[in-house]
């Protein structure tokens, strides 16, 4: 199949919502976890978290400004400055994805979705207790894309809760034993299979790497 920039805008927007979100491949699938200054807590479940940069360590999601449509996460993040990104697993990945659902403002998608919240002492926004890979971030800037009006927010990581998660050699975390799940395209989850961990290319094991 082929398709050109007119065969794709003459695609009906269902199609080409899930065409062009399942094109990029899997995505880390996270919850997105934060509270306004009335103790109102909110959960919103994301696929498009990334890693910026390691010092400092700054974590980028995308989002749409509040409009015709209430975001409850992005008013909350303005609001409070803090917010957590959780990841998820297949035990609730159900109720991970019913968090997309459009909530009332005073409805917490925690109690709604049947998830725990769980609290840091000095850090506001809630964490969701089930999840074994979580942490906290500061909100340090926003970023408009201006061609279709989202934003990237970045935030910088303050706080890592790590529930019983081997860590590999170097230091990073082993995905496929944590069960962490991925999305592609809107409502597709996905387990993680490590296929191996290979070395830092260099000049002496380059050869060896094309002679495999």
């Amino acid at each position: 199949m082929h398709l050109n920039s007119e065969q794709i805008q003459a695609l009906n927007l269902k199609q080409r919502i899930h065409l062009i979100n399942s094109i990029t491949g899997i995505k880390p699938a996270n919850l997105i976890g934060s509270i306004d200054s009335q103790g109102q807590t909110n959960l919103a479940v994301f696929s498009s978290v990334v890693h910026l940069g390691s010092d400092p360590a700054l974590v980028g999601f995308v989002l749409r400004p509040p409009g015709h449509v209430p975001r409850h996460t992005y008013d909350n993040i303005k609001e409070m400055g803090s917010y957590t990104i959780n990841h998820v697993h297949p035990e609730f990945a159900q109720q991970a994805h019913l968090s997309s659902y459009k909530f009332d403002k005073n409805e917490s998608e925690f109690t709604q979705c049947g998830l725990q919240e769980e609290f840091l002492p000095d850090f506001p926004a809630p964490f969701v207790k089930e999840s074994n890979i979580k942490y906290g971030l500061h909100f340090v800037e926003e970023i408009p894309i201006k061609q279709n009006n989202t934003r990237l927010m970045i935030g910088e990581v303050q706080e890592i809760i790590l529930n019983i998660i081997p860590q590999t050699p170097d230091g990073g975390l082993d995905l496929e034993l944590s069960k962490s799940l991925g999305i592609s395209g809107l409502n597709s989850y996905y387990k993680f299979n490590l296929i191996d961990t290979y070395e830092q290319p260099s000049a002496e094991n380059l050869t060896r790497f094309l002679s495999n």
